[in-house]
């Protein structure tokens, strides 16, 4: 599905816009600038720690990122093996090099507990010279990095797993949407020939464990290049879900080896409870497209038409098969349940460390088990921190994204108060509320149901008024038009 774009208009929106976004910096208590004894320890630890035995730097390593980005955390290698099967190495920044336990920046990151992607620029998880500079695996430039090898057979299934900390030079920096492009091109050689087939591979392994995965419509604020702000909508393209399995290997196997050490972090969810289960069953086959009885939810999920309208909102209603995700950490006895449902197997979050805390502990100690040595105590004795830190970066980010989404609508929609709008129904709150979707611009927005009509179901179309926007405050409010609802 192609991004949808829409810009602000009225020059006073955007100036008032910003303004908004800005003050969204205090009335969060969002991080502000690192202190003079961060940035000079930072700097400091830029050639702390000597470069590894191991020297990958032949190995044609590549990036596949969002275009623009340059805290990358992650690069890759997928060579097809003579037998069948793949040779993947998977290169994850050294953040651990540069942070010393206990040290400022390290107080620092755990206060902050990971990187925040505000629409007037990113709040870093660490300070540039480490996120954006000397740990980041920029093309052309020596790095050191947590080197993942797996040997997969023809299926995708690990036969066997390595780790270990090597020299690496990345040779590109892809961006998601050239490379998908280069892909629907036939383009069989270079760095991205093998990832459609271990993309595949991978995703029939995750269908055999019973996994499962939305792929929601990502809805991002995006600035451009003249300073206005656009909501850009759209589907993930298939070289991002390809992409995603690289990381979702390497966090099935790192949880593997921790629970095979005894000790380390986890990302657990528990199973879809009972009562969510028939909720979602009776909420699918309202939407025209239930759920058979038999079929797992993963395999349903997989098998819906991405362009079929009604998709959308069973999507949606989806979301509450996946609640609950959290981090589980053992030191000895190890979790009672340490399964992630939505991936179906225990499963540990180790490839974004410069822009995520709790990857740094998971990398330490899954190296340290692969090499047979003691997990560091510093690792064991702050284990116990890790889930309220992450726990509380989690919600502050989930807060940036809600607020900055809801004032940049309000932004889009400031002059046309009182303008009838189209709309499709996404779903029903309870008997009297709606959430509906605008055809143009991209905004989700709350809309009472029509007084004396049919509640309307999700996938119709309705006409709505709107009937106020405050950008200060990211309110927008609707009422429903005149006249019957629009044909589907």
């Amino acid at each position: 599905m192609p991004a949808r774009r829409t810009h602000l208009a009225p020059s006073t929106a955007q100036s008032e816009l910003a303004e908004a976004l800005d003050a969204l910096r205090t009335e969060l208590e969002l991080p502000g600038e690192f202190s003079p004894e961060v940035l000079a320890e930072a700097e400091a630890a830029r050639a702390a720690e000597p470069p590894p035995a191991r020297d990958l730097r032949e190995l044609a390593f590549v990036t596949l990122d969002p275009a623009g980005a340059r805290d990358l955390d992650q690069a890759f290698l997928i060579e097809p093996r003579a037998g069948g099967g793949w040779l993947v190495r998977y290169a994850i920044a050294d953040v651990p090099s540069f942070v010393r336990p206990g040290g400022a920046v390290d107080a620092e990151a755990r206060r902050r507990g990971q990187s925040l992607y505000a629409a007037d620029g990113m709040i870093p998880l660490h300070p540039p010279v480490i996120g954006v500079d000397r740990a980041s695996l920029l093309p052309g430039e020596d790095r050191t990095a947590y080197v993942w090898s797996f040997e997969l057979d023809d299926r995708g299934a690990v036969q066997r797993t390595g780790l270990e900390r090597a020299l690496v030079r990345s040779r590109a920096q892809l961006d998601y949407e050239s490379a998908q492009r280069a892909v629907d091109a036939g383009e069989h050689d270079g760095p991205l020939a093998e990832l459609p087939a271990f993309g595949a591979a991978r995703l029939e392994q995750e269908r055999l464990r019973g996994g499962a995965s939305l792929d929601l419509p990502d809805e991002e604020v995006v600035r451009d290049e003249h300073g206005g702000y656009r909501i850009e909508r759209r589907l993930p393209l298939p070289v991002e879900t390809w992409n995603a399995q690289l990381s979702i290997l390497t966090g099935i196997e790192a949880a593997r080896l921790m629970l095979e050490g005894g000790v380390g972090v986890l990302r657990t969810m528990p199973p879809p409870a009972p009562d969510a289960i028939a909720a979602f069953r009776t909420r699918a086959a309202a939407l025209g497209l239930p759920w058979p009885e038999r079929m797992a939810y993963g395999d349903y999920l997989r098998g819906l038409d991405r362009r079929d309208p009604r998709t959308g909102p069973v999507l949606r209603a989806a979301a509450s098969l996946f609640r609950g995700a959290g981090y589980e950490v053992f030191d000895g006895t190890p979790p009672a349940d340490p399964g992630q449902a939505a991936i179906a197997a225990p499963y540990a979050h180790v490839t974004a460390p410069i822009r995520r805390l709790v990857d740094r502990w998971g990398l330490v100690a899954s190296l340290a088990i692969a090499e047979g040595r003691p997990v560091p105590a510093w690792l064991r004795e702050s284990l116990p921190e890790l889930p309220p830190l992450m726990q509380a970066a989690a919600a502050r980010a989930s807060r940036l994204e809600q607020a900055t989404l809801d004032r940049v609508e309000a932004a889009l929609l400031a002059d046309r108060v009182g303008e009838v709008f189209e709309a499709t129904v996404v779903e029903a709150r309870g008997e009297d509320r709606l959430v509906v979707q605008l055809d143009e611009p991209a905004v989700t927005a709350n809309c009472p149901a029509p007084a004396g009509r049919p509640m309307p179901r999700a996938g119709e179309r309705m006409p709505i008024v709107l009937e106020h926007a405050d950008i200060r405050s990211g309110s927008i409010g609707f009422r429903p038009g005149g006249g019957a609802a629009l044909p589907s």
